[in-house]
């Protein structure tokens, strides 16, 4: 049964694609053209090794209690794992610190790289989102940023990796209406021709020691779908990676339980700003129904 938490506990910034956490620590890493974006080091695959094993079990059993963790659709990891073997792209919404982690567990025994905002991985956490398979996205440089593709080719056309991208562009915790999905995602997966597993978060009512105990704002479902595939007859690349976002945001939405008709953003983003769809009782103005 679909649920929205309705939450006003967190404070979602007027762009869509904005973060609203501050990263309180600077590393000093400067993620340029000689950084290794996809770090195929020995050393570092030992340290990962040990990260992978110790999440196994510690992190991973309390994340899937802290969250109330259920799973559908797990069954096509092993459907399609052929085509996942070839390297995939897979695509969600972002709605909690930790559902990098929680998708980590469920794919196992994949390991998915992930794309994220370069000032995580020079914060705090950066060390353990490094890891975790984080690859920071360069800003601003045009060497970095050459560098950083050639390394998302590598492992998607020459590895057969899985790389994991948030098409909203940051973290809205609780959120539940799908956000517009920038480019990225599917400008990879339609440029080195691979397809793109959705994957929508959804919710569930928390209980009441979740809800008054805990102040968790619900519980989270996991839902996999089947691969969806670039469409080659599109001979504009352009137009093949919009046509492509399209069918993966539909596909997010009806996953996380919403028909992608009534899903209050369009699918692409463009300046895209937050609609405040919340009843009064909720504390903000009413603008459309959901």
């Amino acid at each position: 049964m679909y649920f929205d938490p309705k939450t006003n506990k967190f404070p979602y910034p007027e762009d869509t694609g904005s973060h609203y956490l501050h990263v309180k620590k600077n590393r000093g890493i400067i993620f340029d053209d000689k950084y290794p974006y996809v770090d195929n080091s020995k050393s570092f695959k030992f340290k990962r090794f040990w990260f992978r094993f110790f999440s196994f079990i510690i992190a991973y059993p309390i994340d899937w209690i802290r969250i109330g963790l259920k799973i559908k659709g797990r069954k096509n990891l092993k459907i399609y794992k052929d085509v996942i073997k070839q390297g995939v792209v897979s695509v969600s919404n972002h709605v909690h610190m930790w559902d990098y982690m929680t998708l980590m567990s469920v794919v196992l025994p994949y390991h998915p790289y992930v794309l994220v905002w370069a000032p995580n991985i020079n914060g705090e956490n950066g060390k353990l989102i490094r890891m975790s398979g984080g690859i920071p996205i360069p800003e601003n440089n045009y060497r970095a940023t050459m560098t950083y593709f050639k390394a998302v080719e590598k492992l998607l056309k020459e590895d057969h990796g899985w790389l994991q991208i948030y098409a909203e562009g940051s973290m809205w915790e609780y959120y539940a209406p799908i956000r517009p999905f920038k480019r990225g995602a599917c400008f990879f997966a339609a440029q080195f021709d691979k397809p793109v597993i959705p994957i929508g978060y959804s919710y569930r009512k928390p209980s009441w020691i979740r809800k008054k105990i805990f102040k968790q704002p619900a519980k989270i479902t996991i839902n996999i779908g089947e691969p969806i595939y670039p469409n080659k007859e599109i001979l504009n690349m352009t137009a093949r990676e919009e046509d492509l976002t399209k069918r993966v945001h539909a596909r997010v939405c009806e996953l996380a339980g919403i028909n992608p008709k009534d899903n209050i953003y369009p699918p692409i983003y463009n300046n895209s700003k937050r609609i405040d769809y919340y009843t009064k009782e909720y504390g903000v103005g009413y603008k459309g129904s959901w």
